[in-house]
């Protein structure tokens, strides 16, 4: 009924439309996994992202899990930290000195915090009373001084710092030394 020449023909068709089939999926799942990332989250949220601490004391451990050692531990609260990893409800954390460990999300605050960087080693940077290097200087912040930041507009940060009891500075400081943001990063 068939002949071989019938059969034949049929064959390198389907075989071209394997391929090409073949070819077409390995396109897409090249463009899949940036999307995949994404939804990998528990959170849904991007990744690496800063968040700050919750409470005081809070552990920070070596795995994702009440089960694994503590590897330190926080003693205060609002300390600017920055989320590389998720799994289920634990955040892994990296800290400004660079050491990461693992948090529970609930001891997490999306309140955002940072330290001061200034670009000179061991300097101070000028704490602005508006988004301008010739603006007036409200403060002095010294390299390592907490801040809590308010708003970013890819340059400036609008943050507070607190000084001697009873005191608080708040003005404006270069983006680019405030670790707690990132370069361009824009948010109120």
């Amino acid at each position: 009924m068939f002949d071989k020449t019938s059969s034949g023909a049929f064959g390198r068709i389907f075989e071209a439309l394997c391929r090409r089939l073949l070819w077409a999926a390995l396109a897409l799942a090249l463009l899949v996994p940036p999307a995949l990332a994404q939804a990998g989250n528990p959170s849904g949220l991007p990744l690496p992202r800063f968040a700050s601490t919750r409470s005081e004391p809070i552990n920070v451990r070596v795995g994702p899990g009440q089960k694994y050692d503590i590897a330190w531990t926080y003693l205060q609260s609002g300390i600017p930290v920055e989320i590389v990893q998720e799994f289920d409800t634990w955040r892994k954390v990296r800290d400004v000195d660079g050491d990461e460990g693992w948090i529970h999300q609930n001891l997490l605050a999306g309140t955002r915090a940072g330290y001061v960087t200034p670009l000179i080693a061991n300097g101070e940077i000028a704490l602005r009373a508006s988004q301008s290097d010739e603006s007036g200087t409200r403060a002095r912040l010294g390299a390592g001084l907490k801040v809590t930041i308010s708003e970013c507009d890819g340059t400036w940060c609008q943050v507070s710092a607190t000084g001697q009891p009873g005191s608080v500075y708040s003005g404006y400081l270069r983006q680019e030394e405030l670790w707690g943001v990132y370069p361009d990063e824009v948010f109120d």
